[in-house]
């Protein structure tokens, strides 16, 4: 799967883990010791990997520590899309068909990029992670590398998917979902605002089934979050945990993330389903951490997110879509979130090759 010689090791943030001891799959055993890294694919496959040791790096650099950390990225015109433009914006318009009839209120379209690998030897996550973190650094950036596990990403998502954490004395989840994307503030829409308030409602829905009756609340709502190269909008939802919720119970209630599927969100995953060419994968799933001893834990929706398969890395760029939705608009959207991380993807480490400014995709049908 092109992992090199690296070793079992993952990154969250400011925390590195190694010294594996074990890979599971089922959310039932993430209540048993220790500390798990987690991911979840889109279509729900969990990968959980207990680490022995996590350490606290310096920074949020994510810098490559061994000779096998390497990374060695396709050429910027190499990348292809599973959809291109003119269906894409087809898939918009049978999204607004839908709408209009009432069958869905808003769907999150996507599409996944993918290149050859040039050197399977020099292709380590970690290593571009370590490029990620550099020229495109994000609050819950990080890596997850199982070379004997099928298991390779590198994620530089903004977004907050839960965190579970113990405030005075109450066990709080809190959740951040991004709906709407500009280059500048200026550029966000009423449209934008209308879509965020949707999936806030379906945020505080999926809470309510784990939290204490009246506890959800939105202490921040329309919130604009400035990032490398866009903007978004961003709200959080938070609520206090019913005593002895198992951590399947949590992934239950809130997955697949409400700010990539859609809302109702059973009727935009058919949607999905039928319009998306691609499987999704570890894109649009969760990525992060869970600790059973403190009952803490904390998970990004994966977004702005690489993974290794089958020699090829890929990377997904996606869209809201709502009635007021312009495709063309949309498509532009998913561009502006594919080009700065396609750039970084594209150069090496640790000699960082300047990537080629611009970039513009070759479509496959």
């Amino acid at each position: 799967m092109g992992s090199g010689a690296s070793a079992a090791s993952a990154r969250f943030a400011l925390e590195r883990a190694s010294d594996l001891v074990e890979v599971r799959h089922a959310a039932s055993d993430l209540d048993a010791a220790g500390r798990w890294a987690i991911s979840v694919t889109f279509e729900g496959v969990l990968t959980a990997a207990r680490f022995a040791t996590w350490t606290t790096a310096p920074d949020r650099a994510g810098r490559a520590d061994r000779a096998a950390d390497a990374w060695s990225g396709p050429g910027i015109g190499d990348w292809e899309s599973s959809l291109e433009r003119n269906d894409y914006c087809a898939a918009v318009e049978e999204i607004r068909s839908a709408i209009e009839r009432g069958d869905v209120y808003q769907v999150n379209a996507c599409r996944v990029m993918r290149a050859v690998l040039p050197d399977a030897d020099r292709a380590s996550v970690a290593g571009l992670d370590a490029l990620l973190a550099r020229h495109n650094p994000a609050p819950f950036g990080g890596f997850l590398e199982l070379p004997d596990h099928g298991t390779a990403i590198a994620c530089a998502s903004p977004e907050l998917f839960v965190s579970v954490r113990w405030v005075d004395g109450r066990r709080m989840i809190r959740s951040g979902p991004i709906k709407g994307t500009g280059r500048v503030a200026a550029d966000l829409l009423d449209k934008d605002t209308a879509e965020n308030i949707m999936i806030v409602d379906l945020v505080r829905n999926d809470l309510s089934r784990i939290c204490r009756t009246g506890s959800v609340r939105v202490p921040e709502l329309l919130q604009v979050e400035e990032h490398p190269g866009l903007v978004h909008l961003v709200s959080y939802v938070e609520g206090e945990l019913v005593d002895g919720t198992t951590w399947e119970q949590i992934l239950e209630a809130t997955f697949p993330p409400g700010s990539v599927t859609g809302a109702p969100k059973h009727a935009a995953l058919r949607m999905i389903g039928e319009l998306e060419s691609s499987p999704r994968g570890p894109y649009c799933g969760a990525f992060g951490w869970i600790d059973a001893d403190s009952g803490e834990a904390e998970l990004a929706v994966a977004i702005r997110t690489f993974w290794l398969a089958d020699g090829f890395v890929c990377f997904g760029t996606g869209a809201g879509i709502t009635w007021g939705s312009d495709p063309g608009r949309e498509w532009e959207e998913t561009e502006l979130k594919a080009g700065r991380l396609i750039q970084a993807a594209s150069m090496q480490w640790p000699t960082d090759i300047p990537g080629t400014p611009g970039f513009q995709v070759e479509e496959v049908g």
